[in-house]
């Protein structure tokens, strides 16, 4: 008798971890699908290591290599990448006057972001916007060309 309750417990341990890993296995998310390019973030400085794509689905994973958290921002523009105009604290772009196809808020230190974008032709820059960051160098510029 002891034998059976010995089974008992042994299947309903396996039926409950079945249950339990069941789940997670069938619930990964989906990725976002397009061409990926590659960002990194450090102190007052951003690494693009794709330069141009072309137009279309576009996978940003951004990388914050640095030791604080950062934003990122992508605008559409034909601007210098260093020329985005500054809003009233003279410490940060004013967004407002440019036209913003996507951002990530925060976007800490250690972690990957990813962003996806859909994105026509033309030339886009990105740029961390807390104060200060996009007047020390956090900007870059990446080029879509037609299909």
């Amino acid at each position: 008798m002891d034998r059976d309750i010995g089974k008992r417990i042994r299947l309903c341990l396996a039926v409950g971890v079945f249950a339990l890993l069941t789940p997670a296995a069938c619930s990964t998310a989906a990725q976002p699908k397009g061409q990926v390019v590659d960002i990194t973030l450090k102190d007052f400085h951003i690494d693009n290591a794709t330069a141009s794509v072309t137009g279309g689905d576009v996978v940003m994973q951004v990388h914050n290599e640095a030791p604080a958290t950062h934003e990122f921002v992508v605008v559409r523009t034909n601007l210098p990448a260093d020329g985005l105009p500054l809003g009233p604290d003279g410490l940060s772009v004013n967004e407002d006057w440019l036209d913003r196809v996507g951002e990530l808020n925060e976007v800490p230190a250690g972690t990957v972001g990813t962003l996806p974008l859909h994105l026509a032709p033309g030339r886009y820059v990105f740029f961390c916007n807390l104060d200060g960051h996009y007047l020390g160098g956090m900007h870059a510029v990446l080029e879509v060309s037609g299909g």
